[in-house]
């Protein structure tokens, strides 16, 4: 009986390991794609380089728009796996300093991008999808409303033109309705 117990014993850690030994090699390999940059990290990296971008800006639905230029370095980081642009410039007679990072998420199949500058002290943090018809980026999400602290949504569309120009449309509320705030033009040095 003890030859028996210690047979199945040893056939069921026998079997555990196996299975273990299987589970490690699936999450292998799925930690294997969910780091290794793919199509979309490199269609980001056609956005490499230095940028003039010709900013206007809304403060509200149907105000007068305030114009501006800035410049954007955009470069790929670790690894290729993101894309950061870091954007000067010169806003209500301050100078201004900002920094986005791009991504695409494999696991979750989803562009996003988070935004800082010297603004504020908040971070913008946004998801979308890739449209080919369009050959834009849609992303969704909320910053914040300093007046009153509550995150309010926001939208932006990146649309690619081609490799030298790029347009950023960004979408607030007012009174409940939408609103074009800013709009970027993007033209590459």
């Amino acid at each position: 009986m003890k030859k028996l117990t210690n047979l199945l014993l040893f056939s069921s850690f026998t079997m555990a390991c196996i299975s273990a030994n299987a589970q490690s090699q699936d999450d292998m390999k799925a930690m294997m794609a969910y780091m290794t940059p793919g199509d979309q990290h490199k269609m980001m990296a056609k956005s490499v380089g230095d940028w003039t971008g010709y900013i206007t800006l809304w403060s509200a639905p149907g105000a007068q728009p305030t114009t501006m230029t800035g410049q954007s370095h955009v470069e790929m980081i670790l690894g290729g796996r993101y894309l950061q642009g870091k954007n000067t410039g010169n806003m209500m007679g301050m100078p201004f300093e900002g920094i986005s990072i791009t991504g695409y998420d494999n696991a979750k199949k989803v562009f996003f991008n988070s935004w800082i500058d010297n603004m504020g002290t908040g971070m913008m943090v946004l998801q979308g999808q890739w449209d080919n018809n369009t050959n834009s980026i849609e992303f969704k999400g909320a910053m914040v409303d300093p007046a009153n602290g509550k995150d309010i949504p926001v939208r932006e569309v990146m649309k690619i033109i081609d490799d030298n120009n790029q347009t950023m449309e960004m979408y607030s509320m007012a009174n409940g309705k939408e609103f074009k705030a800013m709009e970027i033009k993007y033209v590459k040095k």
